[in-house]
């Protein structure tokens, strides 16, 4: 994740440079994953470079099946890891969360395979 820069976007500028709706996006602030930098004086959330790029691996971690406490987590290991606080459990974790990863990408590859063979049968019968 990048360091904090001087930049910062409102909610609807972060949504489309990720893809995420405000309601998502809303609710990782909620749950604690991706609170707003700051808010303006109208209440509006405000965000910053550092927050999209936490946002970036959130929105990896999603499809891979990662609950929210791990998300949370593997966030905290990450930010630890760029500012050099990296302890040996937290190395073994990220180890742990590497494994689950790679296990669950392989599934979704296995999943993609079934996918196509079935488009293949029926693209041959149609």
């Amino acid at each position: 994740m990048a360091a904090k820069t001087g930049r910062t976007m409102h909610i609807g500028e972060l949504a489309d440079r990720t893809g995420l709706s405000l309601r998502t996006i809303r609710h990782y602030d909620d749950v604690g994953l991706l609170p707003a930098t700051a808010r303006t004086d109208g209440g509006f959330r405000v965000y910053s470079e550092e927050d999209y790029e936490r946002l970036m691996v959130i929105k990896q971690m999603k499809p891979l099946g990662f609950t929210l406490e791990e998300m949370a987590e593997l966030l905290r290991i990450l930010s630890a890891e760029e500012t050099a606080v990296h302890q040996d459990e937290d190395r073994a974790k990220l180890m742990e969360f590497l494994e689950k990863a790679v296990h669950q990408r392989a599934k979704m590859a296995r999943n993609l395979a079934q996918a196509d063979e079935l488009i293949d049968r029926l693209n041959r019968n149609s």
